[in-house]
């Protein structure tokens, strides 16, 4: 989906937001706080299961440092991709990109962010994944924080940083281009479409058979009920992830915002189901709330289950109570049908043997992803809860396992949870290193089976990753790792939060 930035409030207002990160941690990203970009981490059955951009058939890792500063210009931002080995991924084999890498079609310049979204696919039909980039800070003429979208072409050497731009369609009608992106095909023709949010209710398709200069095969737009974004509440779309929840091999798309209907204006998702011409927004269902959203099969039925992260409290400061929501957090599951969304279920930390217990600000649910762990056909599921204090250190953040069954999540049977302190995990639990600041669950060294990547706030925004595979059974601790800004090509002055976004 992030995160950089403060997850929204669940209601409707353009000053009260649910900032999970401490006031200490949110302020090291400054003025990005003023816009939610969510990580949509989907695992999509449409998708590859893992981004390929080398073509070596290894799962390969985007890492964001959207803060970073780029030859002395603050928060300019730059990708590090991080390439799949034998032995997973480490700083040793990767490609570090900023606006500035020669090919890349913009120029850093301070507070673009780039980096701030990422989705991958293979965007020309080469073969090699491809990465879309946003800047959705980017100043474009005189329009401040009109934003910007780059497509990086993959290649037999992986990302080079070779790319075009995606041109803003309609930039006098909306801020923030590519705030949210989702790669699918909507369509089912074959081809990678993308779908770009931006601060309205109206998001942008571009049509998969993109040119070398960046021109789309079509362009179509879809408007789901969700609330407009206004100059003092800027945002539209929340999250966008793509998935196949019915089973046609249309991809379909979760659009997370806010509702309409009612005077609070909830939080609350969308499925907008691919259909032969397109996403259709006419057959737009709600949802159970949640920002940060994942598709994949986790009971095996062969259709794409929802799962969202609503890591707010069960009320708001007033007392007025929250729909759907859980105090600590909670993540919804919503089973995919030949229909579309079926039934749903909420998971907590009080839920079966979820590590911890359901604390008012431990934000479970504030970040998750997919994959197949144990190779077993079910996606299993891994949740954060970044604001988790352990052992009275505040904000630490604890990770945990959750596999799946054909009865769906299993949440008696094979938890597991991973903090800092856990034996065998590098690094110690500190406060405010918020230890699943985003998540990522694919195969990253060859053997089908899904490993963990952790991002974190560490060392006061600095940012960095934790890896740990899977043993083919479940996730170890044995050949884990961290992978550090400073050696990876980011510079360590200010806040680069490297880790804070993935690409999905």
């Amino acid at each position: 989906m992030h995160h950089a930035h403060a997850h929204p409030h669940p209601r409707r207002h353009p000053r009260l937001r649910i900032a999970l990160a401490t006031a200490t941690a949110a302020a090291l990203t400054g003025g990005l706080l003023t816009v939610a970009v969510s990580t949509a981490t989907a695992a999509d059955s449409a998708h590859v299961p893992h981004a390929d951009f080398n073509g070596d058939g290894i799962g390969d890792v985007v890492a964001s440092a959207h803060g970073a500063y780029v030859n002395g210009r603050q928060g300019a931002g730059q990708v590090v991709v991080l390439y799949g080995t034998a032995t997973g991924v480490s700083s040793a084999k990767r490609t570090t990109i900023s606006q500035n890498t020669t090919g890349n079609p913009g120029t850093a310049e301070a507070g673009d962010g780039f980096g701030g979204e990422t989705a991958y696919a293979d965007f020309n039909g080469d073969g090699y994944d491809d990465l879309a980039v946003s800047s959705p800070w980017e100043k474009v003429g005189t329009d401040t924080n009109g934003g910007g979208v780059a497509l990086l072409w993959g290649s037999a050497s992986g990302l080079t940083g070779k790319g075009v731009t995606v041109a803003d369609p309609a930039p006098s009608s909306h801020d923030y281009w590519g705030k949210d992106l989702a790669a699918g095909d909507f369509d089912g023709d074959g081809k990678a479409d993308l779908a770009v949010g931006n601060s309205s209710n109206t998001i942008h398709v571009l049509k998969g058979g993109f040119t070398a200069s960046g021109t789309a095969g079509g362009r179509y737009t879809v408007k789901p009920p969700i609330m407009n974004g206004s100059n003092d509440f800027p945002h539209g779309p929340l999250s966008l992830t793509a998935g196949d929840v019915n089973g046609d091999q249309r991809t379909d798309l979760i659009v997370d915002g806010y509702e309409t209907q009612t005077d609070y204006g909830w939080n609350t998702n969308y499925f907008v189901p691919g259909t032969a011409s397109g996403l259709s927004a006419a057959s737009a269902k709600p949802l159970k709330p949640g920002i940060i959203t994942a598709v994949g099969d986790i009971n095996g039925d062969g259709y794409g289950d929802i799962v969202s992260g609503a890591g707010w409290d069960a009320a708001l400061e007033d007392g007025t109570p929250v729909p759907d929501a859980s105090n600590g957090g909670k993540v919804n599951i919503t089973y995919g049908s030949a229909s579309g969304p079926a039934t749903t279920t909420g998971i907590t930390q009080n839920s079966g043997n979820v590590p911890g217990s359901s604390e008012k600000g431990d934000g479970f649910g504030w970040e998750l992803d997919l994959g197949d762990i144990n190779g077993d056909g079910y996606q299993d599921l891994v949740v954060s809860s970044p604001n988790e204090d352990i052992g009275g250190i505040a904000n630490t953040g604890q990770v945990t396992v959750l596999y799946g069954s054909a009865s769906g999540i299993n949440t008696s049977a094979g938890v597991q949870g991973f903090a800092q302190s856990t034996a065998g995990v590098p690094g110690n639990d500190e406060k405010n290193d918020l230890f699943g600041a985003d998540l990522k669950l694919d195969d990253v060294t060859g053997d089908g089976k899904a490993d963990l990547v952790v991002g974190s706030y560490e060392n006061s925004g600095n940012g960095g990753l934790t890896y740990l595979p899977s043993n083919g059974t479940k996730i170890t601790t044995s050949g884990s790792r961290t992978v550090a800004p400073s050696n990876s090509g980011v510079s360590t002055t200010g806040s680069p939060q490297f880790g804070a976004v993935f690409a999905d």
